[in-house]
Parts: C-alpha cells; sequence; structure tokens
C-alpha cells in the first residue's frame, strides 16, 4: 500500500479496509474552496489506486458539516471571466460547472460505497455532495438547505438532480423553491438519511460499524452492488436485468463464495482478496 498524498482541505486515513476522509477547515466551516473541488475528485482516485480500501466514510469537524461552496470560487476572474464575448463567456462558465460537477460525480464513479456521517449544517454545495453518496446517517441537530435557491441562483451541482431520486419529488420541489431548513428528523422520515444519532461521536462510532460490516464482505460482491444500483437508478428495469445478467456472466466467480461457506461451516470471518488497483492507461 503507498503512502497517501496530502491534501488542504481534508485528513485521509486508512485503517481496517476502510478510508476515512475527514474535513478539516472547522474555522473556515468546511466551505468548499478551490482547493477542495480539485482535490476531492484526486482523492477518491488515490483511495482506489494506493490503499486496500473497500469503503469510504466522509465525516467533518466543528460545528457544521460543511457551509457549502466558499463563495470566493466565484471571485476568481481568471477561471470565471466576467467581461468579453458573451457567447465566449458562457462556454467557459458551462465548462466550469461541468468540472464542479465531476468533483461531486467522483464519489459515484468510485467503485467502493461512499457513506457520508453528517453533523450541523449541510447547506448548499454540501448538500449536492452528500447526494452523491451511496448512504448519509446524521446527528439529531444536522440540518439540510438548498440554499442556492435563496442567494437568487439555480442549485447546479447534483442535488436537484440526485435529491428526486431519494425522497418525494414533491417535497424536494417545495425545498428547491423555498430553500428552507430541513431537519434530520424530516430527513430521516423522508428517507434521505439511514438513521439518526444523538452526537458526533455516536454518529461516527456507528458509520464506522455500518463501514466494517461492509468492509467484511467480498468487494467484488460490493462493487457488483454500488454498479447495478446506479445503472437501475437511471435505466428501465428491462435495461438493468440484461446489465446484470451480462455483469454476472463476466464478473460472478465461484472462488468468494466458496471461501464464504467454509468461514461460516468453521464459525470464522471469510478472508477475500482484495480487487486490483485502478491505474490509469499503461500505468504501472
Amino acid at each position: 500500500m503507498s503512502e497517501l498524498a496530502s491534501y488542504e482541505s481534508f485528513n485521509v486515513e486508512v485503517k481496517d479496509y476502510i478510508a476515512h476522509v475527514q474535513f478539516s477547515r472547522p474555522e473556515k466551516l468546511n466551505t468548499m474552496n478551490k482547493a477542495f473541488w480539485n482535490e476531492l475528485p484526486r482523492c477518491m482516485r488515490d483511495i482506489e489506486v494506493n490503499t486496500n480500501a473497500r469503503v469510504i466514510v466522509i465525516s467533518s469537524t466543528g460545528k457544521h458539516f460543511s457551509a457549502g461552496m466558499d463563495l470566493g470560487v466565484f471571485s476568481d476572474t481568471k477561471s470565471i471571466p466576467m467581461t468579453g464575448d458573451p457567447g465566449r463567456m458562457a462556454e467557459n462558465l458551462r465548462r466550469v460547472v461541468l468540472q464542479i460537477q465531476d468533483t461531486v460525480t467522483s464519489l459515484e464513479k468510485v467503485r467502493l460505497p461512499v457513506l457520508a456521517a453528517i453533523h450541523g449544517g449541510c447547506i448548499g454545495g454540501a448538500l449536492d455532495l452528500v447526494c452523491a453518496a451511496d448512504s448519509r446517517y446524521c446527528t439529531e441537530d444536522a440540518f439540510f438547505t438548498i440554499k442556492e435557491t435563496e442567494l437568487g441562483m439555480t442549485a447546479d451541482v447534483g442535488t436537484l438532480q440526485r435529491l428526486p431520486k431519494l425522497m418525494p419529488e414533491g417535497v424536494v420541489r417545495e425545498l428547491a423553491y423555498t430553500g428552507r431548513k430541513f431537519s434530520a428528523q424530516e430527513a430521516r422520515n423522508l428517507g434521505f438519511v439511514n438513521a439518526v444519532y444523538p452526537s458526533p461521536e455516536a454518529l461516527l462510532d456507528a458509520v464506522m460499524g455500518i463501514a466494517s460490516q461492509i468492509a467484511a464482505n467480498s468487494p467484488l460482491a460490493v462493487t457488483g452492488c454500488k454498479d447495478m444500483i446506479n445503472f437501475t437508478r437511471d435505466h428501465s428495469v428491462e435495461d438493468s436485468l440484461r446489465y446484470m445478467a451480462t455483469w454476472q456472466a463476466g464478473m460472478f466467480r465461484p472462488g468468494d463464495m466458496m471461501k464464504t461457506f467454509q468461514a461460516k461451516a468453521q464459525k470464522q470471518q471469510a478472508e477475500y482478496e482484495d480487487l486490483f488497483p485502478v491505474k490509469g492507461l499503461f500505468e504501472s
């Protein structure tokens, strides 16, 4: 296992097949600055390439999970010029938005399950981020808001595309149109979060326990589950069943099942081989 890179926006630790990514700018309410948007996709790739992690947990520090987009991102006139030909400015802004969207989508594209442990405020861009996680858990004091509406813009990084897949559309429309906060209990009742815990410590303990259960399973089976669920969300049942059959024809091998049966017979935990690390084309 290679040494992980260091990051300005978060700390990363890998232990017992769990990669823990923890936002590390509490004094700035863990706002998503320019470094964050560049670092997160690199971090996801770094975990896949250089670690034996089988699941990723994202948590935070300080008072809030994240106050969302750092408005300083939009003050960079080199990246987002505000003068010049309108068509060229629009083409550039579209490209920037697509790049920012790709940062959030990296949580979906990584082949490992991503669990979000949320405390305090999860605001604006942070809500975009956790919508892309596989599962969400939060503290009793957590709250969520599509803040962009109150700021005079339409949320553009994924909330409006993913949230209607996670809770009733009528509720999502209300939350988007009003920009109001919704609480941990409301989020739990709507199925947006899996569970609510009394404190950040209890939250992280519980989520790490769930991550341990995931890590104990065959990593090939788990990544297959993620791939299938993501595909099914965006395709018909018939197309998804056909894709499942093709996946199974190519990926299913009895080795992991035999290890499972043997371990159960011996009342032990099965030990599975890691997946091959993800590499760029022709990288050694």
